[in-house]
């Protein structure tokens, strides 16, 4: 990592003016109180000195007995990021506090702070040139947006991390060199996905997954959630309600699902327990402020929890899936690891526990460095980046899906996540959007909410139109707590359960496009789900927008409620999938689909899920730009497995043209050697400016062509 290096206010500075880079220190820096940084794949690397014209420059403080980090940046600057929270797109004129907490409903401190933190700030000038700030700074801190950037920490002083780039584009992929990359998901991690809190006994499991195939409803995996094992205690399965969890998970893949269960960080206090024993002879366990293993209440009682700051606990940790996985399972969930205490100070461990200390040397060296404090907010991230070395130990040849509740920024590496224990009203299905595009904006392109919300009773209204926005969010899960009613597609009538239907066939309709998109965000680190200003940063009506949204970069989706949105310049065409659905009903569908101008969009056959998913047929999209051509590109491998990073993946390309009312097709492969579609039947659908769409006949190879009688 090749970057600016400043020390303020007496500088010595370095500067390389192809990465346009910088890191500011404080005078009073302290490394060791910092680093390692979470947050970085590489330690920032000082090349060449910073030059006079560099503008963004923090000044450094301290106020109160906190440290202080102070960047102007001026009032014409639109700012996004600042990661997990609720509120408006445009992150302008907020406080934000960084303190990862178990908060149902983002009841606690009006959802200025939820489970995960992200010391990152982005900002778009008038003229469409981007800039990002980095607090290197895991301990307690606050963010006040404004003309004035502030970063105020209760750790020592911490250095700033500025980038500067010509686009917001650009700006995503620093970030994402910076922080690393997300790797490329299973293709089944991309489907619909069904879950509650917790479908039990295992014949339950059973019924609802002969519910979602008897009901023709795609789907890839069925969650389990706590109650599936022996009292709570992790890496174990109830012998009443699960005696036999390989069974149950050959009978889901029989039907073509995918099981994910959930591991807590909490382990029972509970001598016998094999977890237990293993942490205490290992001496494993988070301290106390005296240095002995610290216990809290969660789910199964008093608890001991893994110091997961420490190399040998994660390589522990990770050994445990092993067995564990042999059951058949096929991805994780981390839950509960903000981490979440019942019995704890403000719902989590006392500020003052010590992390990397053992019972020879419980309190070794400063003892800040250890506190708490410093690892509260990474505590997630830690525990998820154990969990994949655990999955891919267990399954070496399989790519990991674990999902995270608690995370930080550069955990997109780990883990995806979803936005927490939501509440099922309209007014946080709205602010799923900009909850969802706040995330990819801050590093992590796999989010998404609980689908009908998780706390309280939905409506059939409610989970109707949910369904209809979120099967376009990266991450597409329908959960809800116990002692709620159902929410299933069909726990409410027929109007529901075809509304549904007919969204998550839409979904499965463009998977070609969306994994295409999946890709893209592991090269880019461009959102996979993205704010309209994407299309073009100079375009000021775009930058509040945030009922709409992109889907990758060539779909828009207008959900009904959201009314009058704002519109990319353009010549954008309704994206009408109706003749492609089995179950279609033009009531059925609450939001519009509208196509990028220039564009080509890869639409697939149905599928029940993603093991049926094909590309050998191909419905290909076509928006003519001005020029009236258009492009795109569709990415293929095995959807599972490593074999791509070897080359055996498929990047075609789609070259669309019109000459004299004859509208051509052709593909190319641009890269890659995946064998898997060469052979391929195609049609176009073109949609005129009426919205009427029309198709071409079903064409054998490399080329298809459409004859418009009108434009």
């Amino acid at each position: 990592m090749c970057l600016a290096i400043a020390s303020c206010a007496m500088a010595q500075a370095s500067f390389v003016s192809n990465d346009r880079v910088a890191v500011f220190y404080p005078k009073n820096y302290d490394a060791t109180m910092h680093q390692p940084s979470p947050i970085f794949v590489e330690e920032p690397t000082a090349i060449n000195p910073l030059p006079a014209s560099w503008t963004l420059r923090p000044t450094f403080s301290e106020r109160d007995g906190k440290s202080v980090a102070t960047i102007h940046v001026g009032g014409q600057v639109d700012l996004y990021g600042t990661g997990e929270v609720t509120g408006t797109l445009r992150r302008n004129g907020k406080q934000i506090s960084l303190w990862n907490i178990d908060t149902p409903a983002y009841s606690v401190d009006g959802g200025t702070h939820l489970y995960q933190s992200h010391p990152w700030v982005m900002g778009l000038r008038p003229d469409g040139t981007a800039f990002g700030i980095i607090a290197d700074n895991t301990w307690r801190q606050r963010i006040t947006t404004g003309d004035d950037i502030v970063f105020e920490s209760d750790g020592p002083a911490f250095r700033i991390v500025v980038i500067e780039r010509d686009t917001p584009q650009q700006l995503m992929l620093a970030l994402a060199d910076l922080t690393g990359h997300m790797e490329l998901p299973p293709l089944w991690a991309l489907g619909y996905q069904q879950c509650k809190f917790s479908y039990q006994p295992d014949t339950r499991v059973k019924e609802v997954a002969n519910l979602l195939r008897g009901h023709k409803i795609p789907s890839d995996v069925i969650w389990m959630d706590i109650d599936y094992m022996d009292h709570y205690k992790i890496f174990t399965f109830s012998p009443e309600e699960f005696p036999d969890p390989k069974g149950l998970n050959d009978y889901l893949h029989e039907r073509d699902f995918k099981a994910v269960y959930m591991i807590d960080p909490g382990v029972k206090v509970e001598p016998g327990y094999f977890v237990d024993d293993q942490g205490t002879a290992g001496d494993y366990w988070v301290k106390d402020s005296n240095g002995n293993n610290y216990e809290g209440v969660v789910w199964p009682g008093p608890c001991h929890f893994p110091d997961f700051t420490r190399p040998e606990v994660r390589t522990w940790w990770a050994t445990l899936y092993k067995d564990y996985m042999a059951t058949g399972i096929d991805g994780v969930w981390n839950d509960m690891n903000e981490p979440s205490v019942f019995s704890g100070t403000f719902g989590s461990m006392p500020e003052d526990n010590q992390h990397g200390a053992t019972a020879s040397s419980p309190l070794a060296g400063d003892k800040r460095g250890t506190s708490h404090l410093r690892y509260h907010n990474v505590y997630g991230l830690n525990m998820v980046r154990a969990s994949r070395d655990g999955l891919l130990l267990a399954n070496p040849q399989k790519r990991p899906f674990i999902l995270s509740r608690s995370n930080f920024l550069g955990g997109q590496r780990y883990a995806a996540t979803w936005t927490g224990d939501n509440l099922s009203s309209a007014a946080q299905m709205e602010l799923s959007i900009p909850m969802s595009l706040t995330l990819g904006l801050s590093g992590q392109p796999f989010s998404g909410p609980d689908i009908g919300g998780f706390c309280e009773n939905a409506t059939a209204e409610l989970v109707a139109q949910w369904t209809a926005q979120g099967v376009y969010f990266p991450f597409v899960r329908n959960h809800n707590i116990k002692g709620t009613r159902d929410q299933e597609p069909w726990a409410f009538d027929e109007q529901t359960l075809n509304t549904c239907r007919t969204a998550i066939e839409r979904r499965y309709l463009l998977m070609p496009y969306i994994y295409t998109a999946f890709r893209e965000a592991s090269l880019t680190g461009m959102p996979v789900m993205r704010p309209l200003f994407m299309v073009d940063a100079k375009d000021l009506s775009l930058r509040g927008e945030e009922r709409s949204f992109l889907l990758g970069g060539d779909v828009m989706v207008i959900p009904n409620w959201a009314g009058q949105s704002a519109m990319p310049k353009g010549d954008w065409r309704k994206l009408d999938l109706s003749s492609m659905n089995s179950s279609v009903q033009k009531n059925d569908i609450q939001a519009q689909l509208l196509q990028r101008p220039g564009t080509v969009v890869p639409v697939a056959n149905l599928a029940q899920n993603t093991e049926q998913l094909r590309t050998d047929s191909l419905t290909l999209y076509v928006c003519l730009d001005e020029m009236q051509q258009a492009t795109g590109t569709l990415y293929e491998d095995a959807g599972d497995g490593f074999a791509y990073r070897r080359g055996d993946y498929s990047l075609t390309r789609f070259d669309a043209r019109l000459e004299k009312k004859l509208l051509t097709v052709s593909l190319a492969r641009i890269e890659g050697a995946y064998q898997g579609c060469d052979a391929r039947c195609l049609r176009i659908a073109y949609t005129d400016r009426r919205g009427r769409t029309v198709f071409s006949p079903w064409q054998q190879g490399s080329t298809a062509t459409l004859r418009l009688k009108q434009l």
